[in-house]
């Protein structure tokens, strides 16, 4: 196909050179004030075994099993409260594709203790929202809720995650809803593209493996193996149960009735980045930004070879400690039938915990973009680099948008477009022209009134999201999962504020230059995926 040569010929001229944030400031979870029912605080041998920090409103306690409880108790007319899991799609291997996904689906089903219509009544009695979520880094379970509701709550997270059943009629339930989810979400290309990505950047690896469960293993998948699964990553040092809106004496109480018991690992290790790396906050505590996991129902078909499998206990170390390798890649998916193309043009990005993280959101926002038509004004990104540079310039361009996805360990940067076919032949060197505009000083520099416009947003974009409960609540409970302690949104803003033009530009050279160098030790070459 003539345009599969032309996106190859120009991301291999040096003009362009080959290398890739996630939704940086997204997705926290507010919450409300827990009752005052008297409940027992915690007896002086636990307090003796316990580790508490404390930073403004933020407590975290670490269990001596290795569980971490997380508060931040904010008024309100209600409470968040969630439980996050250190596993997910990247740690899969070829044996156990597609379980997180299915462990997801199978999350409020029976258990030894109860069936799945008692769990349903009682859910539904708490009268709130409750949910579980699988991504590439976490399993997350979480609710809304009212304070009074917060240890019953537990109970049930606790019956739910230590006591599943797994029944086979169950199982079989959820993999036809997962195979009519997967063919659908085929027939998506701004579903299912992204997913692609993901596997071509991240080759046979890690962050390359697929989300939702692919329509092979579905039809292989059996109890055995979710519950050996759960067995092997449901471990309390990757646990963490956080909560917004309620007392941290009471949850801190709750979490060792209910999960106190579980038996650490004799590897025991509290998953926590290094924290050298980071700069510092107040006192002695590092001040990087964790990036808020937006799960992204999207599918993939497996491209692993499979492996003789090996007992899923012995792997699992190996797994938890693998580093996620960029290897870039293209992909062409030819489809006439389309009345767009759809082309993904991507380089390796930054880890959460890389410095440079906040020059990173803020080129994010600064590019920008969006679809051809938007009824908003320029609240809606209408002076991004995108809508300036390339909606505003080219009618035949049908959208247009910069994305970050930005993981642990690593992430990825890029720019996506659709356009009619008929200019398949010019979408590459216009993708390629607002790397270089970004990345050199010239004509088309980004300007002082630029970034500081791309600052105001992210900055607005972070303190509006910090206002919803749910958010609050995941931006907590992920940042502690991942760094150990919260990183205030004072200290965010303060970053935000500090970056300046030569940031901007020496991160742009640093990514689209194939300069990253994390800890996979990626081959910087540029990844592109196309459909159309």
């Amino acid at each position: 196909m003539a345009s599969r040569q032309i996106l190859r010929s120009f991301f291999q001229k040096p003009k362009y050179p080959t290398t890739s944030l996630f939704a940086l400031f997204k997705n926290a979870i507010p919450y409300r004030k827990a009752s005052t029912a008297t409940l027992p605080l915690q007896s002086e041998a636990v307090k003796a075994l316990t580790l508490t920090q404390t930073s403004g409103i933020t407590h975290i306690t670490t269990l001596p099993n290795g569980v971490r409880v997380t508060t931040e108790n904010t008024p309100g007319h209600f409470s968040a409260v969630g439980l996050y899991v250190d596993a997910g799609s990247r740690y899969e291997t070829p044996r156990t594709t597609g379980v997180s996904h299915i462990v997801d689906r199978l999350a409020f089903k029976s258990t030894k203790t109860r069936t799945n219509e008692q769990i349903q009544i009682e859910l539904e009695s708490l009268g709130g929202n409750i949910m579980c979520a699988s991504s590439r880094e976490a399993i997350m379970y979480q609710a809304a809720i009212f304070p009074r509701d917060v240890p019953h709550l537990l109970e049930i997270l606790a019956d739910v995650i230590r006591n599943p059943l797994i029944r086979h009629d169950e199982l079989a339930e959820q993999q036809q809803t997962a195979l009519y989810e997967l063919r659908e979400i085929w027939q998506k290309p701004d579903m299912i593209l992204p997913e692609l990505l993901h596997t071509v950047a991240y080759k046979d690896n890690t962050l390359g493996n697929p989300m939702l469960c692919p329509e092979e293993k579905l039809e292989s998948m059996t109890p055995e193996l979710i519950r050996e699964y759960i067995k092997a990553w449901y471990r309390p040092e990757r646990i963490v149960i956080a909560a917004a809106g309620a007392p941290h004496e009471l949850l801190v109480e709750m979490t060792e009735k209910y999960f106190g018991d579980m038996t650490k690992s004799l590897d025991f290790k509290s998953h926590v980045i290094k924290t050298s790396v980071l700069g510092s906050t107040t006192g002695n505590k590092p001040t990087s930004k964790s990036s808020l996991y937006k799960t992204i129902t999207t599918a993939a078909t497996s491209i692993l070879n499979p492996n003789l499998p090996l007992p899923l206990a012995a792997s699992t170390s190996a797994h938890a400690t693998q580093k996620a390798h960029y290897t870039g890649g293209e992909l062409y998916l030819e489809q006439s039938t389309l009345p767009h193309t759809h082309v993904y043009v991507a380089f390796e990005g930054l880890p959460i915990h890389d410095p440079d993280i906040y020059a990173l959101a803020t080129l994010q926002m600064l590019l920008g973009g969006g679809g051809s038509f938007s009824a908003g004004g320029p609240g809606k990104g209408m002076y991004t680099r995108l809508f300036t540079h390339v909606l505003n310039q080219y009618a035949w361009m049908e959208s247009c948008m910069c994305f970050n996805h930005c993981y642990t360990d690593s992430g990825v940067f890029g720019i996506f477009a659709s356009c009619r076919p008929e200019y398949n032949h010019a979408v590459a060197d216009v993708i390629a022209q607002q790397f270089d505009y970004v990345s050199t000083q010239g004509r088309y520099a980004v300007t002082q009134q630029e970034l500081n416009r791309a600052k105001n947003q992210l900055m607005s974009s972070l303190l509006m999201n910090l206002e919803s409960r749910m958010v609050q609540l995941e931006d907590l409970g992920r940042q502690v999962q991942v760094h150990g302690f919260k990183v205030p949104v004072e200290v965010m803003c303060q970053k935000i504020k500090e970056v300046t033009l030569e940031d901007l530009l020496r991160v742009a050279e640093r990514v689209f230059r194939g300069r990253v160098t994390n800890e996979g030790k990626g081959t910087g070459n540029v990844t592109i995926v196309a459909q159309g």
